[in-house]
């Protein structure tokens, strides 16, 4: 079956980049001249998916600004003849379908997936985390988006992490496929250093059947009394398998301060504009740190 919507879950409350995060979502963290959920959007309409719901919570209203219209902003942009600018700006609006949906308790990842059951219906969603951006030439959900179309079963972007990540992630239980996918039949969340089966990881995208609905309505709440997806994902990889997919792109973690600088540099280092300016700076700071 086609992959044809997309849930991002961005209600998170930032607290790893306070102070910065304390009246702007860490969604709309700037990576260069974009805000880091645009990346996200824009990896879902590069891989075909245009109907998308974004999972917010209180106070993140300018999300929903930022995919927007603003026509005063237009006709000053427009009056100043920034002709270039002004339709950049208008198609933000108009890239995607979206829509979107308040968790109003932070309840969990897997709270977060729930509250799009209505959106979803009985369709496969792909599960975008609003922490992570993965920036490459061919869109990492839409590598999941194959997999899940190739195989028939939920799909798991997964990459091999330290120990001392797996322990702040999660662990899979696999086995490999061809073409470097894998089949995944167990995984835990958090796990402590005796329960790790491989230092495999989920890191930020999944596509997951709309049975997913039905788990995550009768699993218990677990770790920190949340409701886990990985929790949910487990149930589905005992029953009836999962796919492991190790995804290309640079992954940034928008909750991490350092990963926020180096997800800057480097899309400065590719810009057109400011890019080779940028690389004479390092290069002149290597120097006088060395």
């Amino acid at each position: 079956m086609k992959v044809k919507k997309a849930v991002i879950t961005a209600a998170g409350y930032g607290t790893r980049m306070l102070p910065a995060t304390k009246a702007m979502p860490k969604e709309m963290l700037p990576i260069l001249d974009k805000p880091a959920i645009q990346y996200i959007v824009e990896e879902c309409v590069r891989s075909g998916i245009k109907d998308i719901l974004i999972v917010l919570s209180r106070g993140k209203h300018v999300v929903e600004d930022h995919f927007d219209r603003s026509p005063d902003l237009e006709r000053q942009l427009e009056k100043s003849g920034k002709t270039e600018l002004c339709e950049e700006i208008k198609s933000i609006a108009s890239m995607a379908n979206i829509t979107y949906v308040r968790q109003t308790e932070q309840l969990g990842l897997g709270h977060a997936v729930l509250c799009a059951k209505s959106f979803a219906g009985n369709d496969p969603i792909a599960v975008l985390y609003g922490d992570d951006v993965i920036i490459g030439e061919d869109p990492a959900i839409a590598q999941l988006c194959r997999a899940y179309e190739k195989y028939g079963k939920g799909t798991a972007g997964i990459r091999e992490v330290p120990t001392e990540d797996v322990v702040k992630y999660s662990s899979m239980k696999l086995s490999p496929l061809d073409d470097g996918y894998f089949e995944i039949t167990d995984m835990i969340e958090k796990p402590s250093k005796e329960q790790i089966f491989s230092n495999y990881s989920i890191l930020g995208r999944c596509v997951l059947p709309s049975e997913i609905f039905d788990i995550l309505e009768n699993i218990p709440y677990g770790r920190n009394n949340e409701l886990q997806l990985t929790d949910a994902m487990k149930q589905l990889a005992v029953s009836e398998g999962m796919i492991g997919v190790g995804f290309t792109g640079t992954r940034y973690d928008m909750g991490n301060k350092l990963s926020c600088v180096k997800a800057t540099i480097d899309t400065c280092l590719k810009d057109a504009e400011n890019g080779e300016e940028l690389k004479q700076y390092i290069l002149e700071l290597a120097e006088k740190i060395r």
